[in-house]
């Protein structure tokens, strides 16, 4: 079993940093998407980008999420089914926070998939209406701060 968490640890990980990737603007087609670039927006039918709003550096993507995110939550993203964002609270706080606030929701962890190592985590709650598994994983950004992501799987 902990070869399917640490391999779930790693896809959230490798799915925030696509998000974060898109938000800044990183792993494009070609084209540039940094303000007043020349290039004609794309109108091939493909949904665009909700918009982005900035606060000293503090971007927020996508509408409010169903996941709870902590209080001081920076640089969210939030899709159908997934939040990320960066904290700056411990990895054990947040844990902490997932925990109280998914036990006042009525989701019931699997302790059998959680795994923590150092400033790493990955947890996991059941319970949800579409049946599916919450799965939250957290890993050291650098500088203070802590990735984590939320997602249905």
């Amino acid at each position: 079993m902990k070869k399917y968490s640490v391999l779930l640890a790693i896809l959230a990980l490798v799915m925030s940093s696509l998000a974060c990737q898109a938000v800044m603007g990183g792993g494009g087609s070609g084209g540039s998407n940094q303000p007043g670039a020349t290039e004609a927006p794309q109108t091939d039918g493909a949904p665009t980008m909700p918009p982005v709003t900035t606060d000293g550096g503090n971007i927020t993507v996508g509408g409010k999420s169903e996941f709870p995110v902590t209080s001081d939550a920076t640089n969210v993203v939030s899709a159908a089914e997934m939040v990320t964002f960066q904290t700056k609270m411990s990895s054990d706080a947040v844990v902490k926070f997932y925990r109280d606030e998914f036990a006042k929701a009525g989701y019931k962890e699997d302790a059998s998939k959680a795994v923590t190592f150092g400033k790493t985590f990955t947890l996991a709650f059941n319970g949800h209406k579409s049946g599916k598994v919450i799965y939250i994983a957290g890993v050291d950004a650098g500088g203070g701060l802590l990735s984590v992501t939320v997602t249905l799987g």
